[in-house]
């Protein structure tokens, strides 16, 4: 099975104790780690700082499942969570890709922290979930919320630990499988 897996610092595996972009190793990755667990090729398209896509973006077509994670550098940015579901939904929809086959994650939410330090961002980033399950289903996308997966936050409030990597692909492994 090929699944691919779009989105930001936190899918690419971003170190937040790193200053210049460093990486967690593959072992901690959780793009790696259900790789690992499943022994699909799995690819990661995870950018640090990506905010939703304004335009199309080409998908593979031998892809099995697209994993989108989205949402937290729009908030970051000043989005409300409405416009950035809005965004998400015109991404979605511009995308030239089955939609059985996509997996519209919604990010766990920040917490207070480094880069937190309004509560309107963690409270915005909890709206998501709602936002986005609601589109999922009018959409026809299969949707899964992180913030049910008990994911770890490092002390910015946004990036996941090592653990939280953990946590995320567990959550993530259990999400695909529970269909099945």
């Amino acid at each position: 099975m090929k699944v691919l897996c779009f989105g930001d610092s936190n899918t690419y595996g971003y170190d937040p104790r790193s200053w210049l972009g460093g990486r967690y190793d593959a072992g901690s990755r959780w793009v790696d780690l259900l790789a690992l667990k499943t022994g699909w090729e799995v690819q990661n398209q995870g950018q640090n700082g990506r905010e939703i896509p304004r335009r199309p973006v080409s998908i593979p077509i031998d892809t099995d499942l697209l994993v989108v994670m989205l949402g937290t550098n729009d908030l970051l940015q000043g989005c409300t969570p409405q416009g950035t579901a809005e965004r998400m939904e015109h991404f979605l929809t511009g995308l030239d890709f089955e939609r059985e086959k996509i997996l519209l994650v919604s990010p766990p939410p920040m917490t207070f922290g480094e880069w937190v330090q309004e509560e309107r961002l963690a409270a915005d980033s909890a709206c998501l979930a709602g936002l986005y399950r609601e589109l999922a289903a009018r959409l026809g996308v299969r949707f899964a919320d992180a913030g049910l997966w008990g994911v770890a936050l490092a002390y910015d409030g946004v990036h996941f630990t090592e653990q939280g990597h953990k946590s995320f692909a567990e959550g993530l492994y259990r999400e695909i499988f529970k269909d099945r």
